[in-house]
């Protein structure tokens, strides 16, 4: 049997956050083997990942049924992006029903190609595959295209359920480790010095879960589906995870021990451009070159809150007036405030009287609406500073550019990337959490003037960040016959994915 006739299927969930890290990985699969990879999704989905791969791909994409209507879901919802927060929990329900479909697919895949020679990576959110890969006789593994301490901490959230029946602000999470447990060798390559208490984490709080994770008590919606789907990851062979292993030895450590089961980091993934999937930017990337080549190096502060979070209009309206009073310049990835549709055009009136106008004349700012170059911005030398809502894409596009972060987490483990990148890596500062919290316009000004000026602070966390840039580049290189420890990762997957079974004959 030779490699060619190996066959990998990929299956992410239908997200943009990991519809994108998933072709990504199709992508590095198809350089690394001779497998055929197919990637499998719903209709629209295929459509979108379909432009965005260049003519000569050899990658397959397979559609599985879906209509969204019959699921309570406003028509051709296909994707979290495109809808309301209280739609969500009705598209997770509605992804369970892929399954006899999903496994028709492979069930026709192994006619084709020996049960042996086939390999299914599926999202995190699906954990039914593992009931076909064990119908099927085929290896099985979890793609996690977020942290590891990240997810870490939310697998650990609702396995502890309720929040709700505690008057307490704070808490620990019993399977999780108390204090800071960073390694040497990241402090190391960190360039930093190893102070007393440098690292002494404060405890979880109540205001890092989300408000459908505070509510739960194991018979709502959220709690019957997540649940459900965490209680089959023991169940898999194995999980792939879009990390560094020197760098989330916490969160890889974490999983080892409760799942005991293989874990192979193998990040970070992350594109080198643009897909061209986007449709309707904002501003043309060569515009956006043009403003960035105004400003002097590392003087731009970028403020994007991902494709499906937003915050509120006081909060809005509080952030506008900071950024106008720092001086700092900044290009603002901006969407209707929190409460309106996602797609409604944005009114001047969630704004200050006259600000975008004022900033726009004084080339301090520019807001842009809909899609914005992230990557060309973080790639840009001008770009100084980065403020997210820390989901783990932006996270490790920022992480690998070099640039710091102002953290406002929004949703889901957000919150838990922010607490890591603050206390545990020390290259973010948090200045606002969730949609609710109360912001002013002075601490807006003064958290921007601590990261990009001139500050003690400003220029640890640039230190810092520059050795996280260059640990993160060794895990992906090779060269001769150095190989870094995410290409050794990956390589171990594939021999376990392919002799496991082979074995087993």
């Amino acid at each position: 049997m030779t490699e060619i006739e190996k066959h990998m299927v990929l299956f992410p969930y239908m997200a943009q956050g990991h519809l994108i890290p998933s072709m990504e990985l199709a992508r590095l699969l198809n350089r690394r083997t001779r497998c055929t990879i197919t990637l499998v999704n719903t209709p629209l989905n295929i459509k979108k990942l379909r432009a965005s791969l260049p003519s000569d791909n050899s990658i397959q994409l397979a559609e599985l049924p879906f209509c969204s209507s019959d699921h309570g879901l406003p028509p051709d919802s296909e994707n979290t992006d495109s809808l309301p927060f209280h739609h969500l929990i009705d598209l997770y329900e509605a992804s369970q029903t892929l399954q006899p479909s999903f496994e028709q697919l492979l069930s026709k895949i192994c006619e084709e190609t020996d049960h042996s020679h086939v390999c299914i990576i599926s999202d995190m959110f699906y954990g039914w595959t593992v009931e076909v890969a064990n119908k099927l006789g085929i290896f099985h593994s979890f793609f996690i295209s977020s942290g590891a301490y990240g997810t870490a901490v939310y697998f650990e959230l609702w396995l502890h359920l309720p929040h709700s029946q505690t008057d307490s602000e704070e808490f620990l999470l019993p399977d999780f480790p108390k204090a800071g447990h960073i390694h040497r060798t990241v402090l190391k390559k960190l360039l930093m010095p190893l102070a007393p208490g440098m690292f002494i984490k404060t405890p979880w709080h109540r205001s890092q879960l989300p408000d459908h994770l505070k509510l739960a008590d194991g018979t709502d919606r959220w709690s019957k589906f997540l649940r459900r789907e965490f209680s089959f990851w023991g169940r898999s062979d194995g999980f792939l995870i879009n990390t560094v292993e020197e760098f989330e030895l916490i969160g890889l450590g974490y999983f080892r021990r409760k799942l005991s089961r293989p874990v192979w980091p193998i990040g970070p993934i992350t594109s080198e451009k643009e897909a061209s999937v986007r449709k309707n930017p904002g501003i043309p990337v060569d515009h956006c070159g043009e403003w960035l080549n105004l400003h002097r190096p590392c003087s731009v502060l970028y403020i994007s809150f991902g494709s499906q979070n937003s915050i509120s209009t006081s909060q809005m309206m509080a952030l506008a007036m900071g950024l106008e009073r720092s001086g700092k310049a900044f290009i603002w990835a901006i969407r209707a405030p929190i409460g309106f549709d996602k797609t409604d055009d944005f009114r001047s009136e969630w704004l200050p009287e006259g600000f975008e106008a004022r900033v726009g004349e004084r080339k301090q700012g520019i807001l842009v609406r809909k899609w914005a170059p992230q990557l060309e911005i973080l790639s840009h030398k001008s770009t100084g500073a980065f403020l997210s809502h820390c989901g783990w894409n932006s996270t490790v596009e920022s992480l690998t550019r070099g640039v710091p972060m102002i953290g406002w987490p929004i949703s889901g483990e957000q919150f838990y990337n922010s607490k890591m990148l603050e206390e545990e890596i020390g290259v973010c500062v948090e200045i606002g959490r969730g949609n609710s919290e109360e912001i002013r316009e002075d601490h807006v000004v003064k958290v921007i003037e601590m990261v990009m000026g001139e500050t003690e602070k400003g220029e640890e966390m640039r230190r810092r960040v520059y050795g996280v840039k260059e640990m993160l580049e060794a895990a992906i290189r090779e060269d001769g016959s150095y190989k870094g420890s995410s290409i050794k990762a990956l390589d171990e997957f594939l021999n376990t994915a392919f002799s496991t079974r082979e074995k087993d004959e």
